[in-house]
C-alpha cells in the first residue's frame, strides 16, 4: 500500500503527560512523527497537537481510532486534503558573501520573507508558507550556502464552511 503525509490535528487536556501519552502512543506502536506542534488554545486548559505523519490508509485508521481512545484527547481530525489550511515556519540561517547579498534579498522580496537578523557573515530569515513554498525557498539558497535551518513543522486548521 501507498503511504502518504497524514496531518493529524487533536484538542488535548493542558495537563502534564498528555503530550508524553501521545508520543508514547506512536513510539509504542513504531509509528514515525515527522513533526509535533503543540500549544495552548483560546481555551487555557485546552491545548492543540498537530501531528504529520507518514501512513497508508490502514496503518492511519489504526492510528486515528488509538488516539481517541486515550483519555485526554477531546477531538481528533485528519487534516490530509484540501479542506484544512496549512502553514509551517522556518528561520533559516544563510551565508550572506556580499556578492550574494543582493541575490538573497532579491529572494527574500520574492517568497515574501522577513530578514530577522543580520551580520557581517549571515542573514537569518524568516519565512511562512506551506511545505512547497519553503523546499523552493530552500534550493534557491543552498548554493549560496544555508549554515542552519530551525523548522516548526506543519501547523493546520481545519476550513470552516462558507
Amino acid at each position: 500500500m501507498i503511504e502518504e503525509k497524514h496531518v493529524l490535528t487533536m484538542l488535548v487536556d493542558n495537563e502534564p503527560g498528555v503530550l508524553s501519552r501521545v508520543a508514547g502512543l506512536f513510539a509504542g506502536r513504531g509509528y514515525n512523527i515527522e513533526s509535533l506542534c503543540v500549544a495552548e488554545t483560546v481555551t487555557p486548559n485546552v491545548s492543540r497537537i498537530t501531528i504529520t505523519t507518514k501512513a497508508n490508509e490502514v496503518l492511519i485508521e489504526q492510528i486515528i481510532k488509538q488516539l481517541r481512545k486515550l483519555v485526554n484527547v477531546i477531538k481528533l481530525r485528519d487534516l490530509t486534503g484540501k479542506l484544512s489550511v496549512k502553514r509551517e515556519m522556518a528561520l533559516i540561517c544563510v551565508q550572506a558573501k556580499p556578492e550574494h547579498r543582493a541575490e538573497i534579498l532579491r529572494i527574500v522580496d520574492i517568497f515574501r520573507c522577513k530578514v530577522v537578523d543580520v551580520g557581517q557573515e549571515h542573514y537569518i530569515l524568516e519565512v511562512t508558507g506551506d511545505e512547497g513554498k519553503l523546499t523552493a525557498l530552500i534550493n534557491l539558497l543552498t548554493p549560496m550556502g544555508i549554515k542552519k535551518i530551525a523548522r516548526s513543522g506543519t501547523l493546520a486548521l481545519f476550513r470552516e464552511p462558507k
